[in-house]
């Protein structure tokens, strides 16, 4: 039962319960307001859970040397054309090939080639390839470094031992 239920006997009059010394006394002293704390936060689970920015995975960071360079959007969707996806069916060699190919043919004054190759190859990669690049991105910081890890990654040793196999007893 709320007090908005109750008979008027039972609650009484709100007048009953003040009396008049304590109703002056109330009135005699001013109000003041409470000092404010600053302090911080507890972090909830949620804070914890929530990914951030800083958490997303971006490309690897690349030396351009003296100036800034923009890759402009037609190249990006050349190299996106033939992407990469990591499957057993896919051929490491010929994405390569085809990949330095189209980066070939772009040259930006003051910017080492190899700097431009390795700022377009995650576009080339798609899925499980793509990801296995970002969780190594700090590994990849040169482009030698960076073909060789995913050579060894996607033509391991045991794919090209297959293939010899197959030329040597080749009839």
């Amino acid at each position: 039962m709320t007090s908005f239920d109750m008979p008027e006997k039972l609650v009484g009059n709100k007048k009953a319960f003040i009396t008049s010394s304590s109703a002056t006394s109330l009135a005699d002293k001013p109000i003041t307001p409470a000092p404010i704390v600053l302090f911080a936060m507890a972090k909830t689970l949620q804070d914890y859970s929530t990914p951030a920015v800083a958490n997303v995975p971006v490309g690897p960071a690349v030396n351009v040397g003296n100036g800034n360079f923009e890759i402009r959007t037609g190249l990006i969707s050349m190299v996106q054309a033939s992407q990469f996806c990591g499957l057993p069916s896919e051929d490491a060699n010929a994405h390569l090939q085809h990949f330095l190919e189209l980066c070939d043919t772009i040259v930006i004054k003051d910017v080492a080639q190899d700097s431009i190759t390795l700022c377009l190859f995650p576009f080339s990669l798609t899925g499980k390839a793509k990801q296995r690049f970002y969780q190594n991105k700090e590994v990849v910081d040169t482009w030698n470094k960076c073909s060789a890890a995913f050579l060894t990654k996607f033509f391991p040793m045991s794919k090209t031992s297959a293939l010899r196999g197959k030329i040597s007893n080749f009839q």
